[in-house]
């Protein structure tokens, strides 16, 4: 039997039960478009939380902090590593030693200022933390311009989106007008420097001026709320606020920031830089973690799907071998004229395959086009609860890939056809002269 004759005959006796066949199918198509649905949402909220991820962090960034001793320290790529005996500084030497890994574009150190700071601006005032970089230039640092420059000279600084809004009027009474953020791009504040005597507890201040030359971007990280400036003039001011001198070489830095070439390098640098005695934590570190945890996802997902194809695939026995009863002495009439077991054998199993994969072509259609529902409905729900939150909309609620629909499409078809590889066999061993008398 060629392959034509076998196609024609295997459509002709699907069509002649038009109706189980369809009720058959019913069962593949709902685990089909389950399997299609559940996968496409679990991928959309994988693709959703690290798209986040991405708009939070710089995934280029590795965060390195000095090992103050103890037993284990984090491996970026989730090991751990044996920490020394004596603590280890991020000194000047650091610097140097973490810039001569291959990959590494940069180290930039960053400190923060010790005592509490109050910015002043006309008759308002605000209070907000201080950094100190290591650099002029604060795009290094994967952060992003709103107005102004990122160039730090001495006596300037950046601020981030959020520090105008901590702003008030100390002199604001009830009845009088609520006093707005103020515009301080390039505006000169009273930077005052806060610390208390150690012998008596009483305060001291300084003040100093200070040229507010560019406000950031948004990021959602400690930087909206933080001034920005040079690391020469915070070590300046942290002096002071101890009253001893500062010795990068003794003391070190409170923390590192390691710009790396490539992101997929990443976690590899991240985990020489834990070998040399640091801690080092890096934002992929989080990425690998949501996406084993979406890659469980989508595998509960897929099974629960599969489960209605299972069951699908138990319907489809049962109505192949309903079938082999009905057609007994077809059989017999196929094998007396020279059909041979394994034509008999194509035709039975070809009748299964066609039953799965009408099932899941039509659950192909109906899983992508309720994907597609389903994602305008979670994004108009996602973007209204990221309003409330004042976080960015999201992109991506359900995603269904390319591959997906025809992988269902193919596995629909391979249910089908093991599930009628039993009743198949059946009818295929059947002896012509008994099947031509069953009555």
């Amino acid at each position: 039997m060629s392959f034509f004759d076998l196609v024609s005959l295997i459509l002709d006796n699907l069509g002649r039960r038009k109706a189980r066949v369809a009720l058959t199918a019913i069962g593949v198509v709902i685990g089909t478009a389950a399997v299609i649905l559940l996968v496409s949402l679990a991928i959309g909220l994988q693709m959703n939380a690290t798209q986040q991820l991405y708009g939070i962090n710089d995934l280029s960034l590795i965060n390195v902090y000095p090992n103050y001793g103890g037993e284990m320290v984090m491996a970026g790529g989730g090991g751990s590593s044996t920490s020394p005996s004596e603590p280890k500084m991020l000194t000047n030497a650091s610097l140097d030693e973490i810039r001569a890994i291959p990959g590494v574009v940069d180290v930039i150190p960053r400190e923060y200022f010790y005592g509490s700071s109050l910015m002043e601006y006309q008759r308002m005032e605000g209070y907000s933390g201080m950094m100190g970089y290591g650099t002029q230039d604060l795009s290094q640092l994967g952060l992003k311009l709103e107005a102004g420059e990122m160039d730090l000279q001495r006596g300037t600084a950046v601020i981030g989106k959020m520090v105008p809004n901590n702003f008030y009027n100390p002199r604001w009474r009830p009845g009088m007008e609520e006093p707005q953020p103020p515009d301080l791009l390039g505006e000169t504040v009273k930077l005052i420097l806060i610390k208390w005597d150690p012998q008596d507890g009483t305060e001291i201040r300084k003040s100093v001026p200070l040229r507010i030359v560019g406000i950031l971007e948004e990021s959602r990280t400690d930087a909206d709320y933080s001034v920005l400036m040079r690391m020469e003039e915070l070590t300046q001011y942290n002096e002071w606020a101890m009253g001893t001198r500062i010795d990068r070489n003794k003391q070190g830095y409170n923390e590192l920031i390691v710009k790396v070439e490539d992101v997929d390098e990443a976690i590899d640098i991240s985990d020489q830089i834990i070998e040399l005695g640091y801690q080092a934590v890096t934002p992929l570190d989080y990425l690998q973690g949501i996406n084993s945890f979406f890659v469980v996802l989508q595998v509960v997902f897929g099974g629960i799907g599969a489960i209605s194809l299972l069951v699908a695939a138990i319907g489809i026995a049962n109505t192949m071998t309903m079938a082999i009863l009905e057609r007994t002495r077809e059989i017999g009439l196929m094998k007396a004229v020279g059909a041979t077991n394994r034509d008999v054998l194509s035709v039975f199993l070809g009748e299964a395959a066609g039953i799965g994969f009408i099932g899941g072509l039509g659950g192909m259609i109906l899983g992508w086009s309720a994907a597609q529902i389903m994602n305008v409905v979670m994004l108009a729900y996602m973007a209204g609860q990221a309003a409330q939150q004042g976080g960015p909309p999201p992109s991506t609620g359900v995603y269904t890939p390319v591959w997906l629909p025809f992988f269902a499409l193919f596995f629909a078809t391979l249910i089908g056809l093991i599930s009628g590889f039993y009743p198949a066999l059946r009818a295929a061993t059947l002896v012509p002269v008994t099947a031509l008398k069953y009555e």
